[in-house]
């Protein structure tokens, strides 16, 4: 790689590859369409002096000591462990769903066996487990899932859990304790200064040049050896077998002032009521002291930017058309959510690029 590199994406993917090429010597020019580093982590302060993470909230997690060590290069920690609650009925109970939901949600006094027991009775077994719904049938029976996941999953993938592969609800656990972190990784925590301020200076090095704003196929990409692309696969090559499905998402924020604390916990889902699934009140994730609190709603929807693969039978069959025509690419690197086609937590992106940096640096 004696010609710079190209890296399309400025997010988790772009920017560790970028951080590792250049620390080895090489020198990487990064793009971003967006006017902004960071992908969809980027955070900001909003126009009443509240952190916010612009497109929805991150919250970082991993049991990968080498993802941590990496990361941790940029950035110090505040330590955070989310929790969540679910809206049924006009309550709100602990979810993932542990024992203590299960205690208030049906007036009952279950100790550990006795949630396993209860979980046990109530289960619909299901085999060959092959959607999202055997998954929850399979482990937490009729009432429960649908109280907890099936008009939720409806909002944010706009298809039948019977419709999307059993991967998206496994993500999800069930607990007979009353641990109620929503993670229970070994490294939980928040980048102390925010995500944006990580990012800077992970990109802060003088074999890295950085512009946003600028669109890849603007570029001419003769003047590089390598391409690292980080964005939807199926544009890069120009939709040739159609598009592949990508969940969007509409994020309204909205600050509160004179509010101390909008809601009890970092994240609140409302899987029955309303055309959004969940708000977030950033003051948690951050510890940010303000007069006043910022939070966000999200709406799920067909449009827009992509933020999650549809994880169903027709779109692995469609990626696989696409991930053939990839592998045949030369001097081009696929890496990350989008050009993956992947349902990917923010360390599995950084574990992701790290593996195609050290392929890259092992060609060179």
């Amino acid at each position: 790689m004696t010609a710079p590199t190209l890296i399309v994406g400025a997010g988790f993917a772009g920017s560790t590859v970028a951080r590792e090429l250049a620390d080895a010597g090489h020198h990487v020019r990064v793009i971003d369409k967006r006017p902004h580093i960071a992908g969809n982590a980027f955070d900001e302060t909003d126009a009443h002096g509240v952190l916010v993470h612009r497109y929805g909230p991150h919250i970082f997690h991993t049991n990968s000591e080498k993802v941590w060590a990496f990361l941790s290069r940029f950035t110090e920690w505040r330590p955070y462990e989310h929790r969540v609650l679910g809206v049924v009925d006009g309550k709100a109970y602990p979810f993932p769903i542990n024992r203590d939901t299960l205690n208030q949600l049906y007036g009952l006094d279950l100790d550990e066996a006795g949630a396993a027991a209860f979980f046990e009775r109530v289960r619909e077994p299901r085999e060959p487990v092959r959607s999202s719904e055997d998954v929850v049938l399979n482990s937490v029976g009729r009432d429960l899932y649908e109280k907890f996941f099936l008009n939720y999953t409806r909002k944010q993938w706009g298809m039948e859990p019977s419709q999307l592969k059993a991967g998206v609800a496994a993500r999800i656990p069930t607990r007979t304790n009353t641990d109620d972190r929503y993670f229970t990784d070994t490294f939980q925590a928040m980048p102390l200064h925010g995500y944006t301020r990580m990012f800077e200076n992970m990109l802060d090095h003088p074999n890295i040049t950085v512009q946003t704003g600028v669109d890849f196929a603007d570029v001419d990409r003769t003047a590089f050896g390598h391409v690292v692309y980080t964005g939807p696969i199926d544009a890069y090559f120009g939709h040739r077998f159609g598009a592949l499905l990508y969940r969007s998402l509409r994020f309204a924020h909205e600050h509160l002032p004179d509010v101390v604390q909008h809601q009890p916990v970092g994240t609140v889902n409302y899987p029955n009521d309303h055309a959004y699934t969940r708000i977030t009140e950033f003051r948690h994730l951050t510890g940010q002291q303000h007069t006043g609190t910022s939070i966000v709603r999200e709406y799920p929807q067909a449009e827009g930017d992509p933020y999650y693969p549809i994880p169903s039978d027709d779109n692995e069959a469609l990626f696989k058309q696409y991930e053939a025509l990839a592998s045949n690419e030369e001097n081009v690197t696929f890496v990350g959510r989008l050009a993956q086609y992947r349902y990917y937590n923010m360390d599995q992106v950084v574990g992701a690029a790290l593996v195609a940096a050290e392929r890259l640096l092992h060609r060179s």
